[in-house]
């Protein structure tokens, strides 16, 4: 909703220049000379509030840019963060069921070495 109110203002203030202007023009009790100095003088000043408008525009599509680019840094940090703690949760179940897998075939060598000593 803000981010209209900057396009709104603009357009009031345009809008609002260009009504002065020609009232200016048709009501106005100055000589020729005067009133384009006067139309002159808000041109300028309508340059001007232009491009201060454009700057602050400007900084603020930076700032936009530069929280976007912490944002997707912190979840690709955080999402390697996560993938290494998953690969270690991994690594050690893998060494747990290496141990119980070479436990279960110690038994069974004893059980056939006894088995076959028994006979």
């Amino acid at each position: 909703m803000s981010e209209n109110n900057g396009g709104n203002n603009l357009l009031y203030f345009l809008a609002g220049m260009a009504v002065g202007a020609v009232g200016a023009l048709l009501f106005a009790p100055q000589s020729g000379e005067k009133t384009r100095k006067m139309i002159g003088d808000k041109a300028d000043e309508g340059r001007k509030y232009l491009r201060e408008k454009g700057e602050e525009i400007r900084d603020q599509a930076e700032e936009l840019v530069d929280k976007g680019k912490e944002l997707v840094s912190h979840q690709v940090e955080r999402g390697k963060d996560l993938v290494s703690e998953q690969l270690d949760r991994g690594k050690d179940l893998v060494a747990k069921q290496k141990e119980q897998l070479s436990a279960a075939l110690d038994a069974v060598k004893d059980g056939y070495e006894k088995a076959k000593r028994a006979h």
